[in-house]
């Protein structure tokens, strides 16, 4: 009888497609603990709050400064608006479910927010990529950097970034499309992630579970390599230069990005592309609170406090920023 049954349920997906009785999946979040909650939703609140406001201010001052209208500027830029993306497509929610356990998501609403998260995921790998060849040009090829690193050359290289995350994107959706969901909707984590979904699935996950992980690893490997690649050319470059100060220059420059790539990368290599039974579900959630919500808070810190054309101004951000709130005022 069971096996009737499960023959009967393949030939019914075969014959009606992808059929979902599952109308909306329940976010279990990070904690039960009714005090915890409150101290994570003021926690998470704060830091959205600086997200926004660090990312924005990062762009108002890119795009209001002359100074300031160069290619590192251009991709930093577009790393604020996709850390952006990124934190908003996960934190709001997480920060509602800590006001009620079991915070409703429709069917459609799930797969939105886990394309969008992987969208912009998958964008912030392809600008770290391009940033660090944007400093191999600089550094090793600094001649040939107008004509290497010219507006159209910039334009294309962020396109290519935002292609590449829908590319991705488009991945984790389709397979997300073929999945019947008819049990169990209580999904353990604070957004919809993948894995936890596939947990909750009535189909056959064996070859859906490893398209992504492929798709994702690939976009790993390919902007691992061109970072690695970068900076082996880069730490050439510096220690073959005379000049101390020079070489200092370089090495602090390197090393805001370096810790940048390896806070991202570490976090997502464990999420999407280490075997899922080598780590729990809980070590899933933290690392995935890295991710999506302490890197977008602290890119900003990094790239921006310790970089020298905003040291040479203490007072620029403030300036522009209130320049801007002042006008969004009068309007």
């Amino acid at each position: 009888m069971w096996y009737k049954g499960r023959q009967k349920q393949r030939l019914d997906r075969l014959w009606f497609g992808n059929h979902t009785s599952t109308s909306e999946f329940i976010l279990l979040g990070l904690t039960e603990d009714p005090t915890l909650c409150v101290i994570f939703f003021v926690l998470f609140l704060g830091i959205y709050v600086i997200i926004l406001v660090g990312n924005i201010t990062i762009i108002i001052l890119i795009a209001s400064c002359s100074q300031l209208h160069s290619p590192m500027y251009l991709f930093l830029g577009h790393l604020a608006f996709v850390d952006i993306g990124c934190s908003t497509s996960v934190t709001p929610m997480m920060i509602i479910g800590f006001l009620r356990h079991g915070l409703a998501l429709p069917v459609a609403g799930c797969e939105a927010q886990l394309c969008s998260m992987v969208m912009f995921g998958s964008a912030e790998c392809f600008l770290l990529a391009v940033m660090a060849y944007d400093r191999y040009v600089a550094i090793c090829l600094p001649l040939f950097y107008p004509t290497r690193m010219s507006p159209s050359v910039c334009v294309l290289l962020v396109g290519v970034s935002y292609l590449g995350g829908c590319v991705n994107a488009w991945t984790f959706g389709s397979c997300l499309l073929t999945l019947s969901f008819c049990g169990p909707n209580q999904i353990d984590h604070f957004f919809c992630d993948f894995s936890p979904l596939l947990k909750l699935s009535c189909s056959d996950v064996s070859t859906i579970e490893m398209i992504p992980s492929i798709s994702s690893g690939s976009i790993l490997v390919t902007t691992v390599s061109v970072i690695a690649l970068s900076y082996i050319c880069i730490l050439n470059t510096i220690l073959r230069m005379r000049s101390t100060e020079g070489r200092h220059k370089a090495f602090s420059t390197c090393a805001s990005h370096l810790t940048a790539v390896s806070l991202y990368y570490g976090t997502i290599t464990f999420v999407y592309v280490m075997p899922k039974s080598s780590y729990s579900t809980e070590q899933n959630r933290v690392l995935s609170v890295f991710y999506t919500v302490l890197i977008p808070m602290l890119n900003p810190l990094i790239y921006s406090l310790r970089n020298r054309d905003v040291k040479e101004d203490p007072f620029l951000t403030f300036q522009v920023t209130y320049k801007f709130f002042v006008y969004q005022y009068h309007t």
